[in-house]
């Protein structure tokens, strides 16, 4: 594949690589999805990562969104939808190499700038809060929503969001939330704050300068952050390991003067929507993940990624919200109470042979 970038752009499939003077930029190019992650998509990614890595005409990296809704809604859950009856086989093979990706990502020799513009979500997070250089715009709304669908954050998620500044995380991560890009400053999920009126220039600057030079020239302050603003109660109600807890405590917070309380109340109201059995194992995930490596973070949640294959509430969760979008989620165990721990504890259990491989093939290198 790298030969046919020395004159341009090649196009694989739905992803676009090309060659804009030192800078080998990465568009990933289906906008009417939101730049949705396929298989051919990561593979294509890991492949040419690859490559670039020995490419001594490539100074730098940049990954970013075709059109105008974002950089990425993440994984292509339409099609694990379709797949889950057939037994998920096609899935976890997508899983196999998007974590690779992950993985490459975070230990890339070169800069690796993440234009993180209009929705980053999922999957899109993985490729780009794992980079060196994450730039984010006015038009941000980043988010891991995974127990909206009956799923867990995974592509490394959930150790950038145990590594939060206090609770910050947990709350991200239970309730899914939309995060501003001041939000996504505050957690660590970003480094830099760029109007999106300035990104083309960012873009042709990083042809001919290093990263560190010409980012620095197009950062600006950011505005404050609405989630840093609410940690009084965010670190007060999610310090407990227990979801039920956790729920009581939302619920009955005051704060000082009843300030926080109305927000407390209202993301209570949010987790209790979301699948029980995602909330129960997301904050389990949370808490065991804060002292792991990337790889063995990703390899916990190839884990528990297989195991939602096998639970009704991912395929329940796809279905209600994207498939017939009524809304109406009928999970299974229904509330969080009758999740019992030792069905969370299941998900964690060894693999055995289908056990992540985070190592390289020898066609990555093709």
């Amino acid at each position: 594949m790298t030969d046919s970038l020395k004159n341009g752009a090649d196009i694989h499939n739905e992803v676009l690589f090309e060659r804009r003077g030192r800078l080998g930029v990465i568009t990933l190019h289906r906008p009417k999805a939101v730049n949705a992650l396929t298989a051919g998509m990561v593979g294509a990614l890991l492949e040419q990562l690859t490559a670039w890595v020995d490419d001594d005409g490539v100074a730098t990296v940049l990954v970013r969104g075709a059109g105008e809704r974002g950089l990425c809604a993440g994984g292509d859950i339409v099609a694990i939808y379709e797949e889950i009856p057939a037994g998920g086989g096609q899935t976890a093979d997508f899983w196999q190499t998007e974590y690779r990706v992950n993985s490459l990502i975070a230990r890339y020799p070169k800069p690796y700038v993440a234009l993180m513009d209009g929705l980053v979500l999922g999957g899109g997070v993985g490729i780009s809060a794992h980079g060196s250089v994450r730039v984010v715009t006015e038009r941000t709304r980043m988010g891991m929503p995974e127990t909206t669908i009956g799923f867990a954050p995974d592509v490394g998620g959930t150790l950038l969001l145990s590594r939060a500044p206090g609770e910050a995380g947990t709350h991200a991560a239970l309730t899914g939330a939309h995060l501003s890009a001041a939000d996504a400053l505050h957690l660590g999920l970003a480094d830099h704050y760029v109007p999106s009126d300035r990104l083309d220039d960012l873009l042709e600057a990083l042809e001919s300068e290093t990263a560190e030079a010409a980012v620095v020239r197009y950062t600006v302050d950011a505005p404050g952050s609405a989630l840093a603003g609410q940690r009084d109660w965010i670190d007060n109600c999610y310090s407990s390991n227990d979801a039920e807890e956790i729920v009581r405590r939302l619920r009955s917070y005051r704060g000082v003067d009843g300030g926080g309380a109305a927000e407390a109340a209202r993301a209570a109201d949010t987790i209790e929507a979301k699948s029980p059995t995602s909330v129960k194992v997301t904050l389990a995930s949370l808490r065991r993940v804060k002292n792991f490596t990337l790889d063995e973070a990703l390899a916990q949640e190839y884990r528990v990624g297989l195991r939602f294959l096998e639970a009704p509430d991912f395929r329940e969760g796809i279905r209600a919200q994207v498939v017939d979008k009524d809304r109406a989620p009928r999970w299974n165990p229904p509330t969080l109470a009758e999740v019992l721990p030792e069905q969370v504890e299941r998900f964690f259990e060894p693999l055995g042979h289908r056990e992540l491989d985070l190592q390289l093939k020898e066609t990555d290198h093709a």
